[in-house]
């Protein structure tokens, strides 16, 4: 591993893996590393959306995410077996008209593979345990197998996540605050099954679930719970789909793949550049899994900011074309917050004369497509494409 490189990504989740991959493309010198020893093992995020299909176009992933994915053209909300609304993805003015149902670890597969291909690697082991940057760059010491050491780099790129050594070394706030519910996440497997071809978001009075089928027969689970302690197992999770889902006993649980019980965060990085460090995905904004949107936003991230670095770095253009990285991908983070958060307030209504009200809301919402339309461009994330455009060159430099 080097000692000097041009741009040290910290963090080879999606994020990271994205952007080196877009500088690998560009020639720019990099360094990708994580302190797991391995790649996660784990889908956690579940789902691709259309305008980050898009994006990803230009780095040749998408071709095998579509072959290993499973494309879904319907978002319903139901209260147990009633359809509230249901949202249609099939008229999404995109290549990609569907939502791709994809377990994050094949996703991570996938870049990492392309990656590979291009002659990259991910330095894996390696944890950036003090960051300090000067007018030049930025140091980044660093614990490895074989002991401490030190790299240089021109720039520094945090995708370490929520709790990010990089944005912590940078003095960038971080504002916002937790959810009172903790979360429930699984992959699990039926024996008696709910319906595969629609992302379901059911709500009924002891709290809201949604089942979203994934490839390979196996279906994601996500539900708000009060307080969650230890890991869900399988009786656990069918008591959730029994209180909660199309109806007692419509679904049976027959294996759980993996689960985790967390605490959701919301909060948005206050700028996303401080000099020489920089931040994107889960270390610049964490939200509410409600619209499957945090992956999303991340790569989205990734994508604009492997371009302008590639330019910057490159010296086709001034280290100030970076500012536009924040003024863009900032205020997409802010309008992901915004409706995630409205969507978990939605889900969490409590009481019996709310919920009846909400109800009537979403079936009053279901009667006008026009809205329903507006909401697929939300989800979807097309509605942020105005948020993920590279400037074009300066006049001086071209």
């Amino acid at each position: 591993m080097k000692s000097q490189t041009q741009v040290l990504i910290v963090g080879a989740g999606p994020t990271g893996l994205t952007l080196a991959i877009r500088l690998r493309q560009a020639g720019i010198d990099h360094l990708l590393i994580d302190r797991l020893a391995a790649g996660q093992n784990l889908s956690r995020a579940g789902v691709i959306h259309a305008h980050t299909l898009e994006m990803l176009e230009p780095l040749g992933v998408v071709p095998p995410m579509l072959a290993a994915g499973m494309p879904l053209t319907r978002f319903a909300v139901r209260d147990r077996r009633r359809r509230l609304l249901a949202i249609d993805f099939a008229a999404l003015p995109s290549s990609y008209p569907f939502v791709l149902m994809l377990p994050q670890d094949v996703t991570e597969r996938i870049l990492s593979e392309r990656l590979t291909a291009l002659g990259g690697t991910v330095h894996r082991g390696v944890e950036a345990i003090d960051v300090a940057q000067d007018v030049d760059g930025a140091t980044v010491r660093v614990a490895t197998p074989e002991g401490e050491r030190s790299i240089r780099a021109d720039y520094v790129v945090g995708g370490d996540g929520i709790h990010s050594r990089v944005r912590a070394a940078s003095g960038i706030a971080f504002e916002g605050s937790s959810y009172e519910e903790s979360f429930v996440l699984a992959d699990v497997s039926f024996d008696v099954a709910p319906r595969a071809d629609e992302v379901a978001l059911y709500f009924s009075p002891a709290g809201m679930v949604v089942v979203a089928p994934l490839p390979g027969e196996r279906y994601r689970i996500v539900a708000a719970h009060r307080h969650f302690e230890g890991t869900p197992d399988r009786a656990s999770i069918q008591q959730l789909l029994d209180t909660r889902g199309p109806e007692a006993g419509g679904v049976t649980v027959r294996d759980v793949h993996w689960s985790s019980a967390f605490r959701v965060q919301h909060r948005v990085a206050d700028h996303y550049r401080d000099g020489r460090l920089i931040v994107m995905g889960d270390a610049a904004h964490v939200h509410s899994p409600a619209g499957g949107q945090g992956m999303n936003t991340g790569i989205v991230d990734a994508v604009l900011l492997g371009d302008l670095l590639a330019r910057v770095v490159a010296g086709r253009e001034p280290e100030t074309l970076l500012d536009h990285y924040g003024e863009q991908r900032r205020p997409a983070a802010e309008a992901v917050l915004a409706m995630s958060g409205r969507l978990t307030r939605l889900a969490l209504v409590g009481g019996p004369v709310r919920r009846s009200l909400r109800n009537l809301l979403l079936r009053m919402i279901d009667r006008v497509p026009r809205v329903k339309a507006k909401i697929a461009l939300q989800l979807s994330g097309i509605a942020r494409r105005r948020w993920a455009v590279a400037r074009p060159p300066s006049a001086s430099r071209t």
